[in-house]
C-alpha cells in the first residue's frame, strides 16, 4: 500500500520546523510516542509550564494537553476500526477542543500524566491496527494507512516538543 505524503508536503522532509525525518517506522514510532511524556516532563522540569512566548499560540501545558488529544482521537479511530467499525473518519478543530477542555486550567501534572496513559493506549492501537492492516480515510488527508498515521502523530509529538523547548527556553530564569 502506497503511504501517503501529507505530511512531508506540509510541514518538509525534514520538518523544516522541528527536523523530523518521515522516513520512521512503526515500531520506532511507538517507542518515540512511549518516550514523550517523560521527554515532555524533562524540557518543562520544575516549571508550571504556564510560560507564553509571541511566537506561539499556546503554553507548553496546553501542548502537553494537544498532543494528549491528538492521540486519543487517533486511538479511539484506529480501535473502533480494529473492532469492525467505521474507517470513516471526522476533522476536528484544535483551537475548540482546547477551549472546551480549557488548556489553560490544566495543571501540568495532571496534563503529564493523562499523556502517558494517552501514549500507551496509542501504542496499543497503533499496533493492533497494524496487525489488521487497517486503512482510514480522513477527508482532508485521504487514505491514510497505519504507518501514515504512526508518521503522522509522531511528528505530532515531536514537533511540539520543539515548541515546548523554545517556549521554556525563553521563560527560563
Amino acid at each position: 500500500m502506497r503511504v501517503s505524503s501529507w505530511g512531508e508536503s506540509v510541514f518538509g522532509n525534514p520538518c523544516r520546523g522541528c527536523g523530523f525525518q518521515w522516513e520512521i517506522d512503526i515500531q520506532t514510532a511507538v517507542e518515540v510516542i512511549r518516550s514523550i511524556p517523560s521527554r515532555y516532563a524533562a524540557l518543562i522540569g520544575d516549571r508550571a509550564g504556564t510560560t507564553r512566548i509571541d511566537a506561539l499560540e499556546w503554553s507548553s501545558v496546553e501542548y502537553v494537553c494537544h498532543v494528549t488529544d491528538n492521540l486519543r482521537i487517533w486511538s479511539e479511530r484506529l480501535a473502533a476500526a480494529s473492532v469492525g467499525g467505521s474507517t470513516e473518519v471526522g476533522t476536528y478543530d484544535t483551537d475548540l477542543l482546547a477551549r472546551a477542555r480549557a488548556y489553560d486550567r490544566v495543571p501540568l501534572q495532571g496534563a503529564l500524566w493523562s499523556l502517558g496513559r494517552a501514549a500507551e493506549d496509542w501504542s496499543a492501537a497503533i499496533i493492533g491496527a497494524q496487525q489488521r492492516d487497517i486503512v482510514l480515510n480522513h477527508p482532508d488527508r485521504g487514505q491514510q494507512t497505519v504507518q501514515d498515521i504512526a508518521r503522522n502523530n509522531t511528528h505530532d509529538a515531536i514537533h511540539h516538543a520543539w515548541d515546548i523547548e523554545r517556549i521554556e527556553i525563553a521563560g527560563a530564569p
